[in-house]
């Protein structure tokens, strides 16, 4: 999977499939409400830890966050087979 791209060739984001940790998909943007991010409750599931960014056949690599735990320690983005972003709400 290669990242979509605009007119001035700016990759969308991407997130990995939470269910091996490496598929890059891009996230969906809701159709009722652009602009807002698909995303779903992810509170369950398997981690697939990774020190690295994975990449797309272009070696675009997908969105991190860092960890709430520490603020430092990068962390992949996970995204369900519907390209919703998992999210854990707190």
């Amino acid at each position: 999977m290669q990242a979509p791209r605009d007119e001035n060739r700016i990759v969308a984001i991407m997130g990995v499939l939470d269910t091996d940790g490496v598929t890059p998909v891009p996230l969906c943007s809701d159709s009722i409400t652009p602009h807002y991010l698909c995303v779903a409750d992810g509170t369950t599931g398997t981690d697939h830890p990774r020190k690295t960014a994975p990449r797309d056949e272009n070696m675009v690599p997908v969105a991190m966050a860092v960890s709430s735990a520490d603020g430092v320690t990068p962390i992949t983005l996970y995204a369900n087979s519907l390209r919703d972003l998992l999210i854990q709400s707190t």
